[in-house]
Formats: C-alpha cells, sequence, structure tokens
C-alpha cells in the first residue's frame, strides 16, 4: 500500500521596496525575515549539516550544485509552528511544517501568507519613516525571471523513479487548468515572432520550463525536478520536489493542487495505473500550450497516437483516482473523509471547466483574475497591452489588505481566521513538525539548531546531543506529548525518549 503522503510547500515571495530606489533585494529580504524573528521568538539557525541538493534521483550527484554553507550567512530561522523561514538568493522563503493532508497544508500555506504581512508591519517599524517594504505572492516579475511556490510529497524509496516520471508528467503538465494564478502576456523566449503571443494565461510558471526531466529549479526548469534530498530515512524514502506549481492564493486552488497530486502519486506508488499510458508526445510544448489555452480546447498528442485536451487528461486520472479510491482506499491522503471530499471538489471543479470556466471565479486564481481584468477593460476600453492592466495583475497578488485586489474578491474559504492563527502559532500534531515546534516553544534557550530531520540541544554539558527525527510520521502529538509534557528540561526529555 502506498505511504502516507505527508506534505508541504516552498513559497518565494517577490517583494519591492518604498520608496522605489537602488536597493539591494537580498538585504530587504533580510531585514524582512529578521525583523519578524527578532519580535516572536529567540532565533534558532537552520542546520544544513546534511542538506545535499545536488544529489540527482538518477543516480548521480552534481558537484557543480552550490553548497549549502554557501548561503549559510544569510537568515535562515525556525520558527515555533513548524516552518522555515529565510532568505533564497534574493528572496524571502517559507517553507511550510510538514503536513498529513491537503487541507493541513492549505491552513500552514494561510498561515505563511499571515507570517508575511506581520513581518511587513515589523520592518515598517524598523526602517526610517515613510519607507516600507512591499510583498506579493506571485511568480514573475514581468521581466523575465520566475520564483517559485514547490510542493514536497512523501513517497517510498522503493519505487522507481522513472515510474514517476512516465504516469506524473502528464498530470503536471495538465493540471495548470485548475492551478493557474494567471497572468498577463508572456516573458518567453520560444515564441515564435511570427506568432502572437497570449494575451492573458493560465499560469504564471509555464513559460519557464524548458526540459521534461532535470536537476536545475533556477534555469532551463524541468517538468520533473530529479533533486534526491529525502529529509528523511534514504533507505525508505524520497521526496518528490515538485517546481512547476503556481503561487496560489485561492485556498480551493492549493487544495485541488496538493491533493490531485497525492493522490495520483499514491497510485503511481501501487502501481495502479496498469496499462494506462497518457505519456505526452512533447510535454514542454503541451505545458505552455496548455497555459494559452483559456478555452481548454486545444488538443495535444500522445505517444499510443491520440489527442487529446488537458480537460480530457484530468478526466481520465479523476475516473482512475474514483477506481483506486473503491479498491485501495484513501488512507494514505489524509484518510477515507479527506481523500472523497478531494475526489468530488476535484470532479466538480472539471465539470465545471467543461461547462464554463466562468462560474469558478470564487473558487480558481487564474478565472477570478481574468474576470476582473476583463471588467476593466469592458469599463475603459483599455487593451490587454495597457499598463494599467499589469499593475491590477501585480496587485492581485499584494499581500497589504487595504491593497490586494485577491482580498477585495469574494474567494472560497476552506479555512477560517481562527484556524490561520492558530497555524502561525502551533505546529501540525500529526508529524515530526509537531516535535520540533513544541521543543523550540518550550526550550528555545537550550536548542542550538534545527533542520527538517534532527533538532541539535545544549543541555549544559559538552558534546551537543542531536536529536534524530529522520522518520516524518514519528514525533507526533500523539506519540511523544506525554513525554514532552512530563519533562522539565531537555535533558530529562532525552533521558524519557532513550528509556
Amino acid at each position: 500500500m502506498a505511504i502516507a503522503k505527508i506534505c508541504g510547500t516552498e513559497t518565494e515571495y517577490g517583494l519591492r521596496m518604498l520608496p522605489p530606489g537602488d536597493h539591494n533585494p537580498v538585504s530587504i529580504s533580510s531585514l524582512l525575515v529578521s525583523s519578524y524573528v527578532d519580535e516572536v521568538q529567540r532565533q534558532i539557525d537552520w542546520d544544513f549539516e546534511d542538506e545535499s541538493p545536488g544529489n540527482d534521483a538518477r543516480g548521480f550527484s552534481l558537484e557543480s550544485a552550490m553548497a549549502p554553507a554557501v548561503e549559510a550567512h544569510l537568515l535562515n530561522a525556525v520558527l515555533a509552528n513548524g516552518s522555515r523561514y529565510y532568505v533564497d538568493h534574493a528572496h524571502p522563503e517559507l517553507s511550510t511544517p510538514e503536513c498529513t493532508d491537503a487541507l493541513e497544508l492549505v491552513r500552514y500555506d494561510k498561515a505563511g501568507e499571515a507570517i508575511l504581512r506581520r513581518s511587513m508591519d515589523a520592518a515598517r517599524r524598523v526602517l526610517h519613516e515613510g519607507a516600507s517594504i512591499v510583498v506579493y505572492k506571485n511568480n514573475s516579475d514581468g521581466k523575465g525571471n520566475s520564483y517559485g511556490c514547490h510542493e514536497n510529497y512523501l513517497m517510498a524509496r522503493s519505487v522507481p523513479f522513472a515510474q514517476i516520471v512516465h504516469h506524473v508528467v502528464p498530470h503536471f503538465v495538465s493540471r495548470q487548468i485548475f492551478t493557474g494564478a494567471g497572468k498577463i502576456g508572456s516573458e518567453a523566449r520560444w515564441w515564435d515572432r511570427a506568432e502572437q503571443a497570449p494575451h492573458f494565461q493560465i499560469s504564471q510558471r509555464a513559460d519557464f520550463f524548458e526540459e521534461i526531466v532535470g536537476l536545475e529549479t533556477t534555469l532551463k526548469r524541468p517538468i520533473v525536478n530529479t533533486r534526491d534530498e529525502p529529509h528523511a530515512d534514504p533507505q525508505r524514502y524520497r521526496r518528490l520536489h515538485v517546481i512547476v506549481g503556481d503561487a496560489n492564493l485561492s485556498e480551493v486552488s492549493t487544495y485541488l493542487k496538493v491533493a490531485s497530486t497525492a493522490i495520483v502519486l499514491a497510485m503511481i506508488e501501487d502501481g495502479f495505473f496498469g496499462e494506462m499510458d497518457l505519456t505526452v508526445e512533447n510535454p514542454v510544448q503541451a505545458m505552455h500550450d496548455v497555459s494559452a489555452d483559456l478555452e481548454l480546447a486545444k488538443s495535444f498528442r500522445l505517444v499510443s497516437g491520440r489527442t487529446v485536451t488537458a480537460l480530457g487528461i484530468q478526466w481520465e486520472l479523476l475516473q482512475l483516482a474514483k477506481k483506486y479510491a473503491a479498491e485501495r482506499g484513501l488512507d494514505c491522503v489524509g484518510g477515507e473523509e479527506r481523500g472523497s471530499d478531494a475526489l468530488a471538489r476535484w470532479e466538480r471543479t472539471l465539470e465545471l471547466l467543461e461547462q464554463d470556466p466562468s462560474s469558478l471565479s470564487r473558487q480558481l486564481d487564474w478565472v477570478a483574475k481574468l474576470e476582473l481584468l476583463e471588467a476593466y477593460r469592458d469599463r475603459t476600453g483599455a487593451s490587454w497591452q495597457d499598463r494599467r492592466l499589469a499593475m491590477l495583475d501585480l496587485q492581485y497578488h499584494d499581500l497589504r489588505p487595504e491593497r490586494s485586489l485577491f482580498a477585495r474578491l469574494d474567494m472560497e474559504r476552506l479555512t477560517s481566521d481562527e484556524d490561520v492563527d492558530r497555524a502561525v502559532r502551533e505546529p501540525p500534531r500529526g508529524t515530526r513538525a509537531w516535535f520540533r515546534g513544541t521543543c523550540l516553544s518550550r526550550w528555545p534557550t537550550q536548542i542550538v539548531s534545527a533542520n527538517w530531520d534532527s533538532l541539535v540541544f545544549d543541555v549544559g554539558s559538552d558534546p551537543l546531543r542531536r536529536v534524530p527525527m529522520m522518520d516524518p510520521l514519528k514525533g507526533t502529538a500523539d506519540q511523544v506529548g506525554a513525554l514532552v509534557a512530563q519533562a522539565a528540561t531537555p535533558a530529562e526529555l532525552l533521558r524519557l525518549l532513550s528509556e
């Protein structure tokens, strides 16, 4: 049976300084992160001991990959809710804690947005009067540069990587019809000059993918990333690092993105595809074509000779998923109730996309944004090249509540403000993130550093004590909550854990 699809996201945020000037984005990012961390907790540094970004799932290591130590001088903190908050190159980035299912991940993804909003407020308090940092949850600066929203899924090491690639590529190519955040125009180098570039696209990220499989995340981006860095027991687990997704503000889009992908990966792990072969003849071109097809009508060829639309692929995957649920169950994606809800919402979304995409303007980012921009064009007569439309596009992603166009829309919620506020402060209870976040809250001065799979304690004696957490499903509230509550000190906790 497929293992639990523990999941998480890593979101890089766009930002700018006001008033405009010749500002260093790394310095701005560092100020943003440090302002928040300094206000809410003692900074616990990230432990780079076990990081290996150059390991490739195809069986080799890229020696030229940037060693973690190169950026170890940049701010890199662990938060009490189990998240990682740090500066990645020129962007603030927040990685959610490990979550047990898609709905829990939506809560922690929204908690990430709340943390960035609080960071803007904290930064404003230390900047000179009139200065501020503005943060955007988007994927493109409009000048040919893209920054990502990556997903991570726990998978069994025993599943051949080639098998994962074979079955997941069609899903990644086609799922953007409900995961896209929408954007005006194109920044792609490969649009033929004789061909009209799209006025509006479904996905912000599709333009930037050039390969089917590869290790890179910033150049020659692949549809399937091969980074083999499990942050867990490497003999048992792999972490599928997914870089094709947009940064969604819509809770429904995020939920569908994660839930559908978790189910597809579970089916791959259980060998449930059987003879079904949805291999796309030219996946990179299909990626671009799907993003530019607002009517969801353009078809592309499979290697079998069939032609199919993105919607058609999603229907085939959904039908297989419903059969999988009936025969195998959905415990691995958060339980039967959560899995059944995901299947029902997936199906209803495809039905509405087939009938009338505009009916999903309260659920999907790209539809909501397109409706907003079209309404503005109807009122003003603005062309798609009008700079005001580009400004509205960006303002959709503005995290300032008073300026965000997304915040003014009546988008469907899957969480509550109380859920999100709790997720800012507390870690998930069903993964090792609970142990990480709870120990940090209780004993911040005695934790030297932390990462996904270990904590380093200073118990008052030499040497320091490293507690490994190689299984994402170990260290939950149910498993160790009583021991943590019983221990008065880290030393006592370590003694109890060893008994």
